[in-house]
């Protein structure tokens, strides 16, 4: 980046700048210690060009001051800007990892649940934003981190906004900065809604899901023609892997009209939300049951008469059901019976001597 002055080493006399991390096409990112809280962050320094227009100034400092009170854990916190030597800079919380952008180029696509779980921590950021009154304006991958741990985290918000106050002549880089992610009324120049914001999540979505973008080209222009009036292919396509009911989702997260999609990204978020839950139930019943565990008793062997891979073999009968158990004898009941006995038999000598006393009578 040509410069008609050096960077300051230390910004403001309190951030000293130790590395770049990243370089877009407006600013440079750099590894930076807080020399007074003691802190690593990360700061953005924008183009001197950018920095030396006076209207681009002050929007930025708006913007930047509305971003500093968004506080959630899937955003970029700000902590800070100012202007030093002719250099406009924005301090923010150092992230460890990388964008999922170099993420997405490393590893092609990502897993279906993975996708999702990324995706769902930047509509809750995006969605925070929402609340708050705030539109990003410029949804990409690049503008996303993602930690070792797998925490997801949105950046730049507002800057888009702020770019877009700069003089007509230069705004052509600014629109087309990111042509594949626009939706298609901020590509025509209509006033972006947070239903903009989900198409772009959309497009992102699609990416790391497939790999590749819904649509491709190298001309600006054609790309805006394609958000505006093609039909994306089915993600599924490239991605066998992709339940029917996401990749509906997608295309819906996709549709031409703002009104037609989801208004917010926290909707759009519990929907994925809850399309991940049915996925992962779903793997979770298709896994193979646990084989029973070994019979307490050795089998018998079997002849290769007896068993082929072809035929299954009926399980063996245990000894239990070979030869059954003879029933106890009932030693008690006996004896009552006996008793029975006993008692019928000494009423017949009583019976007998009756019937001779009345006979002899007689």
């Amino acid at each position: 980046m040509e410069t008609a002055r050096p960077i300051p080493s230390i910004l403001s006399n309190r951030y000293q700048i130790q590395q770049p991390l990243g370089t877009g096409g407006m600013a440079v990112v750099y590894q930076a210690k807080d020399l007074m809280l003691e802190r690593p962050v990360a700061i953005k320094l924008l183009r001197q060009d950018y920095s030396n227009q006076p209207a681009f100034r002050e929007h930025f400092r708006q913007e930047a001051r509305a971003v500093a009170n968004l506080s959630h854990p899937n955003i970029v916190t700000v902590h800070d800007f100012g202007l030093d030597e002719g250099w406009l800079f924005l301090v923010m919380e150092y992230v460890p990892g990388a964008n999922l952008k170099s993420i997405l180029r490393q590893r092609g696509r990502l897993e279906v649940n993975e996708a999702i779980a990324l995706l769902v921590q930047a509509c809750a950021g995006v969605g925070y934003a929402h609340r708050a009154g705030l539109v990003h304006c410029d949804i990409k991958p690049h503008n996303m981190l993602v930690t070792p741990d797998q925490r997801l985290k949105v950046t730049d918000f507002g800057i888009a906004r702020a770019l877009a106050s700069i003089h007509p002549d230069e705004k052509h880089d600014v629109v087309w900065g990111s042509p594949a992610y626009l939706s298609p009324e901020q590509a025509i120049g209509q006033a972006p809604s947070p239903a903009s914001d989900v198409y772009s999540l959309g497009v992102v979505l699609y990416e790391a899901l497939t790999g590749q973008l819904p649509f491709q080209s190298t001309d600006p222009a054609e790309l805006i023609r394609m958000h505006r009036d093609a039909t994306p292919l089915p993600p599924s396509r490239l991605n066998p892997q992709i339940p029917p009911a996401l990749e509906q989702v997608v295309l819906k997260i996709l549709s031409k009209e703002p009104s037609a999609r989801y208004r917010t990204a926290d909707q759009m978020g519990r929907v994925l939300e809850t399309l991940s839950q049915q996925n992962q139930t779903t793997q979770t019943s298709l896994r193979p049951e646990t084989p029973p565990a070994a019979a307490p008793f050795p089998s018998r062997p079997l002849s290769a008469a007896t068993a082929t891979p072809s035929q299954p073999v009926a399980p063996l009968p245990s000894p239990a059901e070979e030869a059954p158990l003879l029933p106890g004898i009932d030693w008690v009941s006996i004896l009552l019976g006996l008793l029975a006995l006993l008692a019928v038999g000494g009423l017949i000598p009583f019976w007998l001597y009756i019937w001779l006393a009345l006979n002899s009578i007689s």
